[in-house]
């Protein structure tokens, strides 16, 4: 039985994993963090829960649709709303779901996670191209790969190649090397009240300074006043060198018309891969080394949940595309 290792359980990775593992190849996913989701994390202070990353998404793609039916089904997502406040406390409705985790956007990603081989706690530190295939290194543990699927941000797997002296064709890099990302500084506060957030827990908006804020109890994922708040990009990459401490007193001051309470706890994240400022244009980046290299996640093709699933999904075909021993699930 052919084996590929997949690097970063991220729904990339865990939608490229669900595929290969259905069509009857033997799959690895190895995390450096200690529990899957990437970006759609879902966190705890005290008794307080929060979604640190992705807060929602939307179906465009019907074969992204058909995953979420399965989540639907299964009760880890359902509909939160059809439209967000604005900045004015106005809500905007346009009679399109978006979704959410219904314990949290992590939830998601343990359903897609259950049954594969995910080893979390997993930090690769080497990678080696071999006469025989690929040998991904975690400390003293080696894993074998016939092929390997790199579903973690592209600055990050750049550094794999480069580090390990992994050779890429031009085209490759150039096409990897335009991809970029911006920052997102993240603060969630535990609150001694009720919040302000307008209805239905969620505002966008998209300022000089703040980016985004949401009342994790109205969302339905806290039994307690939570909130989210993300920073712009700006504002993220100008604080980048701040103390925490710095960045959430700012963060809450600035946000305090939508928390209307005072913040007796708080967690500061930052996430250096947040929004996609350069997408690739295809949905996924091939490499026919040998042994095969297929690089994915959501700056390819399509950012955010739906474009980082999809991108997975089609990492996956391409490599079954080399399995003509396979027969299509």
């Amino acid at each position: 039985m052919k084996s590929y290792v997949i690097v970063g359980a991220g729904l990339s990775g865990l939608a490229a994993a669900r595929r290969l593992a259905g069509a009857g190849i033997r799959v690895t996913v190895l995390e450096k963090e200690d529990k899957v989701g990437g970006r759609m994390r879902t966190g705890r202070i005290e008794d307080g829960v929060f979604d640190y990353g992705a807060q929602f998404f939307t179906v465009r793609d019907e074969s992204f649709g058909e995953m979420v039916e399965d989540w639907l089904s299964a009760g880890v997502a359902e509909v939160w709303t059809h439209g967000f406040a604005d900045a004015y406390g106005e809500r905007q409705e346009d009679g399109y779901p978006r979704y959410k985790g219904t314990r949290g956007m992590t939830a998601i990603a343990e359903h897609l996670a259950r049954g594969l081989d995910v080893k979390t706690g997993s930090g690769v530190t080497r990678i080696d191209a071999t006469m025989r295939g690929w040998e991904v290194v975690v400390g003293e543990l080696v894993y074998p790969a016939d092929a390997l699927v790199l579903a973690v941000p592209t600055t990050l797997a750049l550094t794999f190649i480069d580090d390990n002296d992994i050779p890429l064709s031009a085209e490759a890099r150039r096409a990897l090397e335009g991809i970029s990302y911006d920052p997102c500084i993240a603060v969630m506060a535990l609150l001694d009240g009720s919040g302000s957030v307008p209805e239905p827990g969620g505002v966008q908006i998209e300022g000089d300074t703040l980016f985004w804020v949401a009342d994790n109890r109205q969302k339905g994922i806290s039994e307690i006043p939570a909130v989210t708040i993300h920073a712009s990009a700006g504002w993220s990459r100008e604080h980048a060198g701040s103390e925490d401490a710095t960045v959430a007193r700012l963060l809450l001051e600035e946000a305090k018309g939508y928390i209307g309470a005072e913040a007796k706890a708080v967690a500061v994240y930052r996430w250096e891969h947040s929004w996609v400022a350069e997408p690739h244009e295809e949905p996924f980046v091939y490499v026919e080394i040998p042994p095969p290299l297929v690089f994915c996640g959501d700056a390819y093709a399509g950012p955010k949940v739906e474009g980082a699933a999809l991108s997975g999904l089609a990492a996956a075909e391409r490599l079954l595309q080399t399995r003509p021993d396979l027969e299509p699930v």
